[in-house]
């Protein structure tokens, strides 16, 4: 009985402690001149109640813009400075404790501008989008988490060149595996097109597919794409009419059909220059989508028509930061976390299970240049 009454409030302890950080949440920046931003930073979230804490800089890197995190947990990949001419993805071990990143290697992105990396659900593919040149790669990942050199890239095109000052060459912006693990698709914005491509696991590499593209309205420039976690349905934003235009999705021959494109702004708001989307994340139990708009600087809420996967528009709520490029939902879908690219770092919101309606909490972090948020929950 003593001994119950001397481990009980160690326990209780060791319990705290877990759930006051049971979830890690990074953000990639931008870094140069312009900024103060170091690399990468890490913060502390607590699921049940949404406070973050700020743990400092997980890695120094030079521009890690965007970020994906290993099926494993042991690993964060980064598009990172180039490698010679061409553009970088760098692999970093990741301190389970305190959330540090320890750089293991760093690749050829195989083109120049890396701006999106993601990870199949195995952890074997890394996945690399090149802006500036428009194209694509994929990378192996080896069991130490290290990648190995792309096996296979490739160019977009033709460019639409429906708006000639934006779209006269092809511009690669995101590129996503799907549920299955069979295909990836990449957003083009500068071809008005969505590539599909046949994934290797085995080989890491990537081959076009059969039919090769999807299309979204002439002009529309699509720019990230996101799944619903049953796989079915699929939508891309597209950042130059701030839109998003949904897609069936065929899991077996890796074909997106379009459902429907509707407007990402509040009824009677007018697109305007400084206007484009950013981000688009499905919540976790299905039934939410959202878009972040920058310069009207909100996050568009819909509904998600279970059976059709059409969207009914809720809110546009008010980002709190300035031009929301990337925001996240952590894994229990309670939170949601904004990344301001040119002003007011990073805020937190709690979402509404119900309604999907975003509330600030109150809690805004100073992190200059932020461009990605990406969430690791560490316990069950």
């Amino acid at each position: 009985m003593k001994l119950l009454r001397l481990l009980a409030p160690l326990l209780l302890c060791t319990v705290t402690a877990r759930a006051a950080n049971d979830q890690f949440v990074f953000v990639g920046t931008q870094t140069g001149v312009k900024t103060s931003s170091k690399g990468i930073y890490v913060f502390g979230l607590d699921s049940e109640t949404g406070k973050m804490e700020p743990l400092g800089l997980a890695a120094e890197a030079k521009s890690p813009s965007f970020l994906a995190i290993a099926p494993n947990k042991k690993v964060l990949f980064a598009v990172s400075a180039g490698v010679g001419k061409e553009g970088g993805v760098s692999s970093y071990s990741l301190d389970p404790q305190t959330g540090r990143l320890t750089l293991l290697n760093q690749q050829s992105s195989k083109g120049r501008g890396p701006c999106h990396v993601s990870v199949d659900a195995t952890g074997k593919v890394l996945l690399v989008a090149n802006y500036s040149s428009g194209s694509i790669a994929s990378l192996p990942i080896h069991a130490d988490g290290s990648l190995g050199e792309a096996v296979s890239s490739y160019i977009h095109g033709p460019a639409s060149k429906v708006d000639t000052g934006r779209q006269n060459t092809p511009y690669a912006h995101s590129i996503n595996p799907d549920k299955s693990g069979k295909f990836a698709f990449a957003c083009d914005l500068g071809c008005d097109k969505i590539f599909s491509y046949r994934l290797d696991l085995a080989g890491a590499k990537l081959t076009p597919n059969d039919p090769p593209f999807a299309v979204v309205p002439p002009g529309s420039g699509p720019r990230h794409f996101a799944f619903h976690p049953s796989g079915k349905f699929a939508w891309a934003n597209n950042e130059m009419t701030l839109t998003v235009t949904g897609f069936n999705c065929d899991a077996d021959q890796g074909v997106l059909t379009p459902i429907e494109t509707v407007s990402t702004l509040p009824p009677g708001v007018a697109v305007i220059p400084a206007y484009s989307t950013a981000e688009t994340r499905a919540h976790p139990n299905g039934k939410f989508l959202y878009v972040s708009n920058r310069g009207h600087d909100t996050i568009a809420c819909f509904r998600v028509a279970q059976t059709t996967g059409k969207l009914t528009f809720i809110e546009a709520a008010p980002s709190i930061v300035q031009i929301p490029r990337n925001f996240d939902i952590d894994p229990t879908g309670k939170w949601l976390v904004a990344a301001g690219n040119r002003g007011g770092g990073i805020a937190v919101f709690t979402i509404d299970q119900s309604t999907g309606k975003l509330s600030p909490t109150g809690q805004q972090f100073e992190v200059d240049a932020a461009v990605c948020v990406t969430f690791l929950q560490r316990y069950p």
